[in-house]
């Protein structure tokens, strides 16, 4: 079946446009020159663009183990001889090879393996093995990896793609040829080496200590599946985009590589001690002198006197502490980089999804800053209503400071959405109002650096309230003629946020490591029921469940009592504020994967994100006026030195 780009939907392979929504499935608009390409083109004819879908594919082929004995060299396998520019990896002629294969006739293994790009001329046709996931995600009976002829060389990727764990490279498609085995996954050639960043002049000792924080994090994550190896060859150690380190590749242990730290002896039980000696590579590489809180640290690994990741981590949040101390004539430290800003805390393990038992591993103090704010909305009336009630406001105001080695950003934002009541001339007067109320009053109110006050933030709600109050009085209106608005509304200022809220328009965000979740709780009679104890299933078959219990306008402050809530942005997020139009009957919750998770990237357009969201709520709901704000925050550990 062809997924349809613009909406999902499921199409058979014959269609040439989409059925739900009329998109092209033959053709796709370069990035570059809006030009139609047609989908299995490498580039665009008219600017000469990159547009294809490439993947990364490795190749392996068993050779037979007694021509290790009779010869010197080993015979390169035919299947691997065939493979050129140009030629086909699987009978369908679906993925196309970009390159020739490299192959290295002199290395001694009973597996030959090659790694190749190659495009994808078929990249809305789901793959067998994505349909197989698919299926064993939603329950379904699905074949053993045996029975579907997947390669063991895939079941590390298929056991870690639960985790959405960046630094794993997602698989797309596997399958196996007799005695070859073919993977593809995602293609992170081009992505920057680690050991490139490690020895720039521009890099602080406390971002070389957040990476090794995170190769704590893969080792937990790599080591029920066999993997650890993958930390060992510094040519697999990669960085994304957001200065995370990610891994181009797997390797199973042992793997025999003259690039590895490992050594021999190490291979066959790799402990803390083995990553330690990563980092003192990554040291001797780069020409970087390793700093003195590092020295100690790697001498007590070489020692064993630390055994464990526990203890490792431990270790390196008491560096981090130590780092983040304020510099005085008897503590300085000579190549280290020491912010001076109050820092946040930042929870670097999720201990369930590494599988670790150890309740006590230690969070990681890190300052954060923001490195992007980005923003886009937009109301829709819906296929039923003739008019649209809702309303929306976004002001953001950016400050930037670039130096040679400081990069600050400070951003403050308002975003406000409200869903209208009362009719014509009632409900988009009411949502407006709010809106404008508001944002009146943040404009004369939110004066410094700093968010607004939780008692701030409650007399700027209660404003609004009483403007449409007011209005309701003075026109005499009366019962359900009466005008009102729910509210939602989320400050933020550089790391800190805040959201207020009235009725049951919503906050969502999302994240990598914990998925979408939904921030606010709604005021309606449901809910309050749930909250003084009755089962969900009780709460939700009463006739009214669904009723407001707190609006803007209608009745005055006193009716009243908005949410209030503050936290921090701890790590990339995407902030989506919804009207009952687009969150009614669990829409995100089921499509949040497929139409929001790749919008974190900051190489998505958040605009085309928002008229996706509307197209998705026009397909499944339709019922009601639809608005959607998003908001992209992208933050990086507070590494610059603050002079």
């Amino acid at each position: 079946m062809l997924i349809c780009p613009q909406c999902k939907f499921e199409n058979s392979n014959s269609n040439k446009f989409c059925q739900n929504c009329g998109a092209s499935l033959t053709h796709k608009v370069c990035p570059e020159c809006s030009a139609s390409v047609p989908v299995e083109a490498q580039t665009c004819d008219q600017c000469g663009a990159e547009c294809g879908t490439v993947w990364w594919a490795i190749i392996t082929q068993e050779v037979a183990g007694e021509a290790l004995v009779d010869q010197e060299e080993i015979s390169i396998p035919s299947t691997l001889l065939q493979l050129s520019a140009g030629s086909y990896l699987d009978q369908e002629q679906r993925y196309q090879l970009l390159a020739e294969p490299i192959l290295n006739p002199e290395e001694k293994t009973i597996t030959k393996e090659v790694g190749v790009k190659v495009l994808d001329c078929q990249p809305y046709q789901i793959s067998p093995l994505e349909a197989m996931l698919a299926n064993q995600q939603q329950g379904l009976v699905t074949p053993s990896t045996q029975a579907s002829k997947i390669p063991s060389l895939a079941q590390p990727y298929i056991d870690l793609k639960v985790q959405k764990h960046p630094g794993i490279p997602p698989i797309h498609d596997a399958w196996q040829q007799g005695d070859t085995q073919l993977v593809l996954i995602q293609d992170r050639s081009n992505w920057q080496l680690l050991i490139d960043l490690w020895k720039r002049e521009t890099t602080t000792s406390l971002q070389i200590l957040h990476w090794c924080y995170q190769m704590t994090q893969l080792w937990a994550l790599l080591e029920p599946v066999n993997c650890r190896q993958s930390l060992l060859d510094l040519s697999n150690l990669r960085v994304d985009e957001d200065q995370t380190l990610a891994l181009s590749r797997l390797y199973t242990e042992p793997f025999n590589n003259q690039s590895t730290v490992a050594s021999t002896e190490q291979e066959q039980s790799l402990t803390v001690k083995t990553l330690g000696r990563v980092w003192q590579q990554l040291f001797k590489d780069s020409q970087r002198t390793q700093f003195g809180f590092v020295v100690k640290m790697l001498g007590d690994l070489e020692q064993g006197k630390i055994e464990t990741i526990a203890q490792l981590r431990s270790r390196l949040e008491d560096i981090a502490t130590e780092l983040e101390a304020p510099k005085t004539a008897a503590s300085f430290v000579p190549e280290t980089d020491i912010p001076t800003a109050a820092p946040t805390t930042l929870q670097l393990d999720d201990l369930e999804e590494f599988n670790i038992k150890n309740d006590d591993l230690p969070t990681v103090v890190l300052p954060m800053q923001l490195s992007s704010l980005e923003e886009a909305g937009r109301t829709d009336v819906g296929r039923q209503r003739h008019h649209n009630e809702d309303n929306f406001g976004i002001e953001t105001k950016l400050n930037k400071l670039e130096l040679p080695r400081n990069r600050v950003l400070q951003a403050r934002g308002l975003y406000i959405l409200c869903d209208g009541m009362g009719g014509h001339a009632g409900g988009e007067i009411a949502s407006e109002l709010a809106v404008n109320t508001l944002r009146q009053y943040f404009k004369e109110h939110w004066v410094n650096n700093q968010l607004p006050t939780e008692d701030s933030i409650r007399e700027a709600v209660y404003l609004a309230n009483q403007a449409i109050y007011d209005l309701n009085q003075q026109d005499a209106r009366s019962g359900v003629g009466r005008m009102g608005t729910t509210l939602v509304m989320l400050l933020v200022q550089d790391t800190h946020a805040a959201v207020a809220h009235v009725g049951d328009s919503r906050l969502y965000r999302l994240t990598r490591k914990h998925g979408l979740e939904q921030v606010t709780v709604d005021h309606e009679v449901g809910q309050r029921e749930i909250a003084r104890g009755v089962e969900t299933s009780i709460a939700y078959a009463r006739p009214d469940a669904y009723q407001l219990t707190q609006a803007l306008g209608p009745r005055d402050q006193n009716a009243i009592n908005p949410d209030v809530d503050f936290f921090e942005i701890n790590e990339d997020s995407l902030f989506i504020l919804v009207s009952d139009g687009l969150s009614d009957n669990d829409l995100l919750e089921t499509h949040w994967q497929n139409h929001l998770l790749s919008l974190l990237s900051s190489g998505t357009n958040l605009d085309g994100g928002v008229t996706d969201l509307i197209d998705l709520a026009n397909q499944y709901n339709g019922h009601d006026n639809i608005t959607a704000i998003l908001i992209r925050a992208k933050v990086r550990p507070n590494l610059e030195s603050q002079r």
